[in-house]
């Protein structure tokens, strides 16, 4: 380590930034003391507020509550969508674990309008799902607290999407172990991982122009994800988003990857 790197640690550790990713705990436990929960009322009604408006044809498009004027693409997400239905004659159905209220759906609605049927299926905490159920389900979009209940109502669905969600489950992995056993295909799109070859486990401070809230959250390892996954898929493409976070100020993309069942 250089001296100005060595400098630059310091003022981090001495002040670190109010918002943002911070810290570098051993257990999920550890740092959820010194934060909230995804679940906090108040990200759900921030949420559901933007929902609406994208629903009733106000907005165009929503980020973590945030409404923009013009919908931000990731192509390489959408792609591996149209992918996925060209192998079934233009049908999708999509497992969307962690989908909030349904912000991928829409933001891809215009292009999958024109396939020959879609479903898609979020699959979120309890309080998320039945204010989708409540405010934003229809016949194409629907709401479910399991992946097991989605399956049993409308059936195996050809893809699963993890979109910006592995970092925020306790025990990550063994998620991941328990969808592969499905034998879907996984796209993993717009997440962030470690710059160390190794998983850290830090705490989210949002701000409160997006929303008032703190969470526990991992920066995986990036190749060890890959290796779990790849014990029963093959990657078949990996992509880079175009978003950018920082952590202790280094440049991390989020990024992603599309797996295909051996």
């Amino acid at each position: 380590m250089n001296l100005i790197d060595f400098i630059k640690g310091s003022i981090r550790r001495a002040w670190p930034p109010k918002y943002g990713w911070t810290g570098d705990y051993s257990l999920w436990q550890e740092a959820s003391l010194h934060c909230g929960s995804y679940d906090a009322e108040n990200i759900l009604e921030k949420v559901k507020e933007s929902m609406l408006k994208i629903k009733k044809g106000e907005a165009l498009y929503e980020r973590d509550s945030v409404l923009f004027d013009s919908v931000q693409y990731s192509w390489p997400l959408l792609s591996g969508l149209l992918w996925t239905a060209a192998q079934n004659e233009g049908y999708l159905s999509v497992a969307d674990y962690g989908g909030s209220l349904g912000s991928s759906y829409y933001q891809n609605k215009k292009f999958l309008d024109d396939l020959k049927k879609v479903q898609w299926s979020v699959i979120e905490q309890n309080n998320f799902a039945d204010c989708g159920k409540k405010y934003i389900q229809d016949e194409t979009l629907q709401f479910f607290n399991d992946l097991s209940q989605c399956i049993t109502d409308r059936g195996l669905p050809e893809v699963l999407l993890l979109s910006c969600v592995i970092p925020y489950l306790e025990q990550p992995y063994q998620v991941l172990k328990q969808l592969m056993q499905f034998g879907i295909h996984i796209i993993i799109d717009h997440t962030y991982f470690n710059f160390e070859d190794r998983d850290r486990l830090c705490v989210q401070r949002v701000s409160p122009r997006i929303y008032d809230a703190s969470y526990p959250c991992w920066f995986l390892n990036y190749d060890q994800v890959k290796n779990c996954i790849e014990k029963e898929y093959a990657i078949i493409s990996e992509h880079l988003n175009s978003t950018v976070i920082f952590l202790d100020g280094k440049r991390i993309p989020y990024k992603g990857f599309i797996a295909k069942k051996l």
